[in-house]
């Protein structure tokens, strides 16, 4: 018989396959790092700034405050660990995974074959960076741009080389053999993936089949839309053969959920069959949006009623929540959501605006305070600063300052407009 799951046993059961009901390690090692990306699997990677890189906040949301030159060491120096590939969209993935994605570099290859392609009709330019590349070794994109061919003309353009790298990336031929500062450097696949990994033939099949296998591990309890969503496996038919694959092996087993629905009619789901319900969930966390908990929208507003957009490119007059706003989770719920800036010059994180979600309960303003005093120490802030910006922001100020943090108030722009 299928089992039938209420909704806050799905939320924690999908909490736990994310790792949040282990504690918070007193320091936190190499190790931890790893294991969080047993969990995960992926890490996605983002350039926003305003607070902090997207991908050094799922690492804070499990294990707390960490030296973020950790993260750096792990998956940004030269390492035989990790490598980065659009496993979602960019990410860290382990370098052992290279072969499982060839599916995906061969779907890059077939669709770039064609002669009135970008690859093909810049061959001369895509040829030149792999020669590069080969007698020179990992190299930045500037270095390719200061020593550009430059003596016959215009044929050769900056653009069109970074192009270049990109899709040689997409398609296996090149590799991203680290980063200084953000600036990525890039390197022939064979300098990067050593020849044991390289030389491992799986197929289409084998590959979704495995990545449907560790995104519904990852999952806990899933639909096949969260499934496919994980991994940004698009062709839906082979997720589904996977599915029945698994379902018949025993490793994933069918469920519903209440209140997991479509036009009236209940969705399909599965429970890995590793998944655990923890009794309850006993942590507070702030998200990033790129975090897998709540990546896949349709998912974060099934699972937590969280309705979420990034506010980046919306115009700021008509912003609703702020530009980067980051959910916040106390126990199984999403709570709240807040807009964090990192403000270096005057050692403060500024609380730009604060919300309530629909699931806050009272009380929960002390967890989420003593969670922003925590991010506040974790980025080397002295203080906190609270606007009037959101209907959350008094009562965190209120339980800020209660925890006797150094804690300011400041005007929002949003505050004196019309």
């Amino acid at each position: 018989m299928t089992e039938t799951l209420s909704s806050p046993h799905a939320r924690r059961i999908a909490l736990a396959a994310q790792g949040f009901t282990r504690s918070r390690p007193a320091s936190v090692t190499a190790r931890h790092v790893h294991r969080v990306m047993d969990r995960l699997g992926v890490l996605q990677i983002d350039s926003v700034n305003v607070f902090a890189r997207s991908h050094y906040l799922p690492l804070f949301s499990r294990l707390g405050s960490y030296d973020p030159t950790l993260l750096d060491r792990v998956f940004l120096s030269r390492t035989t660990h990790y490598v980065e590939y659009l496993a979602h969209e960019a990410t860290f993935i382990p370098v052992a995974d290279w072969p499982l994605w060839r599916f995906r570099m061969d779907d890059f290859r077939r669709k770039w074959a064609d002669e009135d392609s970008w690859m093909s009709n810049n061959a001369r330019t895509v040829q030149w960076v792999q020669d590069e590349l080969r007698a020179r070794g990992p190299l930045r994109p500037a270095d390719l741009r200061d020593d550009a061919p430059r003596e016959r003309g215009t044929w050769w353009d900056w653009d069109e080389a970074k192009l270049a790298l990109e899709h040689l990336w997409r398609t296996g031929d090149v590799a991203v053999s680290g980063r200084r500062g953000f600036e990525r450097t890039y390197a022939l696949a064979d300098q990067v993936i050593p020849d044991v990994i390289r030389s491992r033939e799986i197929s289409r099949d084998e590959a979704i089949l495995e990545l449907t296998r560790r995104a519904a591990r990852s999952s806990g309890v899933a639909t096949q839309s969260d499934l496919a969503d994980y991994y940004r496996i698009r062709d839906r038919a082979a997720v589904a053969r996977s599915i029945t694959e698994l379902v018949d092996a025993g490793e994933l087993q069918p469920v519903q959920v209440r209140g997991w629905e479509r036009g009236g009619r209940p969705l399909r789901a599965w429970r890995h069959r590793d998944a655990v319900l923890p009794r309850k969930i006993e942590t507070a966390a702030v998200l990033t949006p790129f975090d897998p908990v709540v990546w896949f929208r349709n998912r974060a507003l099934r699972i937590f009623d969280l309705d979420y957009r990034i506010e980046i490119y919306v115009p700021a007059e008509k912003r609703r929540f702020g530009y980067y706003s980051l959910p916040v989770l106390v126990g199984d719920r999403i709570v709240a959501r807040v807009d964090l800036k990192a403000d270096r010059a005057t050692s403060t994180l500024q609380v730009q605006s604060a919300w309530w979600e629909p699931q806050a309960q009272p009380g929960d303003a002390e967890p989420v305070a003593a969670e922003l005093a925590l991010a506040a120490a974790w980025q080397g802030l002295e203080r906190v600063s609270v606007s009037g910006w959101g209907d959350a922001t008094a009562a965190l100020h209120a339980a800020l300052t209660g925890a006797g943090g150094s804690v300011h108030r400041h005007v929002h722009a949003r505050e004196s407009a019309p």
